[in-house]
């Protein structure tokens, strides 16, 4: 039977491998586990994240689409994985654990609702889907780590409960300054009305700004689309790789193998651990009480595992800063391990914009001749978008 048609009740008595005996650490998601004492508090944790899988007769996507994503929607799973753990930390926290059966809290359920197979949840399929159209991917084709972060950005805009800041790094780079801004949009205000000293006077003023645009951080959902590699991972990043599993602020890594997405959360050894969404169960619905049954959003299995060898070298790596303390933290570590010989860095960290940096907003606002011919969304993935399977290094 194929795997990506497997129903939930066939692969919960199906067999899984169990965790490895092993005296290596075991990382997941920033926080360190010993496999052969811990082995319960691994599995809780693992079972805790939320598992975003191929869901079956949902109402179609776009009125008169696809009422499945089985075969496509793998990577748009993953990118729900990897924002719904920065939900979670956002709203419960990442010691939050999950148990069959308890009553939940509100929080969750609100998280939960977001990601509700119908139109109108935040971060439904349909709403990836139908977002993923400006971004040159018709509904039902296979997304790259790019695409779906690009598409994540757009979406969090409208989720005013969370009011996060999804920021996605291009070209390798990730800028402190930018963020800042982003994250604290009430700098640009106050030296718009004159210096940060007068920020108290503007905002009695024409300056004056919303309250949630005043707070001191929103919080920082990053994601950095990389490639590690042509065909296969470079292994001089492979260290450096799984260092990233070890940051307290790590949401994981979105990426698999070539139209095979899968969720990483951590690594044993040389084994990464995933979330596999190629599991197709029926849509749920809401009760009428607006709890929402969340079995089958929790994987209750031992993890999948693969070689870190095995993986695509188009992936994204996500991170989550509450506050502006986590995200310079975020920075120190990221500039210490630039400074470890043990692994090549996978990206930059820079204080200030590039002089040779192009901004997307730039590239939206901006005709450029050469481009004539083309739409916005062709022009950024002409940019951007290095993931498609025809990528290649033409030598000279």
């Amino acid at each position: 039977m194929d795997a990506a048609t497997l129903t939930y009740d066939t692969l919960r008595f199906g067999e899984f491998e169990d965790f490895p005996e092993t005296s290596e650490p075991v990382w997941i998601l920033g926080k360190e586990y010993n496999a052969l004492t811990e082995r319960d508090e691994i599995l809780s944790d693992v079972t805790s994240r939320l598992w975003f899988t191929y869901r079956k007769n949902f109402p179609p996507i776009g009125g008169t689409g696809p009422t499945s994503d089985t075969g496509w929607g793998c990577m748009l799973r993953c990118g729900q994985m990897i924002l719904g753990e920065a939900l979670v930390c956002r709203h419960v926290g990442r010691d939050w654990r999950w148990a069959r059966g308890q009553k939940q809290r509100e929080e969750y359920i609100s998280i939960l609702n977001a990601f509700i197979d119908k139109k109108d949840s935040y971060y439904s399929i349909h709403q990836i889907a139908q977002m993923g159209v400006g971004e040159g991917k018709p509904i039902g084709q296979w997304y790259g780590p790019n695409t779906v972060a690009q598409v994540l950005k757009k979406l969090a805009v409208f989720d005013t409960w969370s009011r996060l800041v999804v920021h996605v790094a291009m070209d390798n780079t990730v800028v402190i300054e930018e963020i800042k801004r982003l994250c604290m949009p009430w700098l640009d205000a106050a030296g718009a009305c004159g210096g940060a000293g007068e920020l108290n006077g503007c905002l009695e003023g024409a300056c004056a700004l919303a309250e949630e645009e005043t707070a001191l951080w929103k919080p920082l959902v990053l994601l950095i689309p990389l490639r590690l590699g042509l065909s296969d991972i470079n292994e001089a990043y492979i260290e450096t790789l799984k260092q990233c599993f070890m940051l307290p602020q790590s949401l994981g890594v979105i990426g698999g193998k070539p139209n095979s997405a899968h969720y990483f959360i951590g690594y044993v050894g040389e084994e990464l651990i995933y979330l596999d969404p190629h599991t197709t169960q029926p849509a749920v619905d809401p009760c009428e009480d607006g709890q929402v049954p969340d079995e089958t959003y929790h994987c209750q299995h031992p993890p999948c595992r693969m070689h870190i060898c095995e993986l695509d070298p188009s992936i994204a790596a996500g991170f989550f800063c509450r506050t502006e303390d986590e995200f310079d933290d975020w920075c120190m570590r990221i500039r210490r391990l630039s400074c470890n010989r043990g692994g090549l860095p996978m990206f930059e960290l820079v204080d200030s914009q590039p002089s040779h940096m192009v901004s997307v907003d730039a590239l939206n606002l901006t005709p450029d001749p050469y481009f004539a011919d083309f739409s916005d969304s062709d022009r950024l993935e002409r940019f951007f978008d290095s993931e498609d399977e025809e990528f290649e290094i033409l030598s000279l």
